[in-house]
């Protein structure tokens, strides 16, 4: 799997937020086309706006005092004369608070006997730029005052202020927070429905294939996810249907084999002749490379549900016990050397058991005789030493297995996730068959 390829979370961010810009930028097209040949509403807007900003600099104390700072946004328009825009603020008892104009407003805004409406707008010239007249009404410290406002022209392009406004209240504040919430809730939704596909995920590194109890745990996995993790249990199924037809292949050749070697040996038997013992020594040796093959083949499909707990010292001492009679009879010596406690393992006990019969053979086989075998078990490890200053140890490149019987063992070892380690030194050569925890 490469590291440069995107998340699932990242995919979907990514087409959430480019579908969020498209929907704004379609959203902003409508608003646009919605408010900018609308004169009517855009005159609403801007009179609306303009009497907030300029409500704003209005300050009521409780002593009936009122007071007045023209705020810094409108200074440009209403600070000065001849700018386009005037305005006058009143209050209730027609007091004036502040105004922008002189004469002049009197010819455009409503007289001041008139009890004005809470809203007013009056159009002065149809179509853009705008020229209207208006006001509105706001209640500060308990006091209500009249906001007037005109504009002729609008030659400072305050309409653009006002459509930027209505986008930033009407798009870009809801569409974020939608944007913040969808996402975040998809992400989170993602996340909740792939933590059960993370944790098969390492459940699967973890499966054995030569297992075949391992399978992936899909009960709380997503419909569509499930259906793969099922997809790989059956796999795995056929997988454990495999190894079992190798090895009914395996023992059925074993089996084919075994009996027309025997045959031949029990006619051999009748010959009195050198030569006929020299072929039944051959024969041996064929028989007992035929079996290394087999044996060999059946690790290949071993299946690790086989595994229980085994102690070593125990199952050393039988393989010593069974082998010490043959081991003598070739004029060695057999030894067994183990702590009490030395290890207690999860292996096969039968393919360990070939293991250490299998290093204790070879070290029988290619040694010169009176060579002291030893058998040393300890902390999870089992050593076969071969101590004879002269011992030339070939086991590897011997013609009766060619070296087929260390790949047995080096199988053996990498089933139970061990190792196989040859040492040499002067008092000869030590065979270390390490197995995992």
């Amino acid at each position: 799997m490469s590291l440069k390829s995107p998340t699932l979370g990242t995919i979907l961010a990514r087409r959430i937020a480019f579908f969020a810009v498209l929907a704004m930028v379609v959203q902003l097209a409508v608003i646009f086309s919605d408010y900018y040949w609308n004169v009517g509403e855009l005159s609403r807007l801007f009179v609306e706006q303009e009497t907030e900003r300029l409500a704003s600099g209005i300050t009521a104390e409780e002593n009936d005092t009122v007071r007045y700072r023209l705020p810094e946004s409108v200074e440009g328009r209403y600070g000065q004369a001849q700018t386009g825009y005037v305005a006058r603020i009143r209050g209730a008892d027609g007091e004036l608070v502040f105004q922008s104009c002189d004469s002049a407003c009197e010819s455009r805004f409503l007289p001041p006997d008139v009890n004005p409406p809470d809203f007013w707008l009056r159009s002065l010239s149809p179509g853009k730029p705008l020229t209207l007249v208006g006001g509105r009404a706001f209640t500060v410290g308990g006091q209500r005052f009249v906001i007037d406002v005109a504009t002729m022209g609008d030659p400072q392009d305050v309409i653009s202020d006002v459509l930027w406004n209505e986008v930033i209240a009407h798009m870009i504040v809801p569409m974020s927070i939608l944007l913040v919430l969808v996402l975040g809730a998809t992400l989170l939704s993602v996340r909740q429905a792939l933590k059960p596909v993370r944790i098969a995920a390492e459940a699967a590194e973890r499966i054995d294939p030569m297992d075949s109890r391992s399978h992936l745990q899909f009960q709380d996995m997503p419909r569509e996810v499930a259906h793969l993790a099922e997809a790989v249990n059956r796999a795995f199924e056929r997988v454990g249907e495999l190894m079992k037809s190798q090895k009914i292949l395996t023992s059925g050749i074993a089996h084919e084999v075994r009996t027309p070697l025997a045959a031949i040996k029990l006619e051999l038997g009748h010959i009195d002749h050198p030569r006929a013992r020299k072929a039944e020594a051959d024969l041996d040796d064929l028989v007992r490379f035929v079996s290394q093959i087999t044996a060999l083949a059946r690790l290949d499909t071993f299946d690790h549900g086989m595994f229980e707990e085994v102690d070593l010292v125990e199952l050393s001492s039988s393989v010593v016990e069974q082998l010490a009679p043959w081991v003598y009879e070739n004029d060695h010596s057999l030894e067994l050397s183990a702590q009490v406690d030395a290890a207690i393992v999860q292996g096969v006990p039968a393919l360990l058991r070939d293991a250490v019969r299998n290093l204790i053979e070879n070290a029988v086989r290619h040694t010169p005789i009176r060579t002291a075998i030893i058998v040393r078990v300890a902390n999870g490890r089992i050593r076969v030493e071969d101590q004879h200053p002269a011992a030339v140890n070939t086991f590897a490149t011997q013609s009766d297995g060619l070296g087929i019987g260390l790949k047995i063992v080096e199988r053996i070892a990498a089933i139970h996730r061990g190792s196989l380690r040859c040492s040499s030194s002067q008092r000869g050569h030590a065979f270390d068959l390490e197995i995992g925890s």
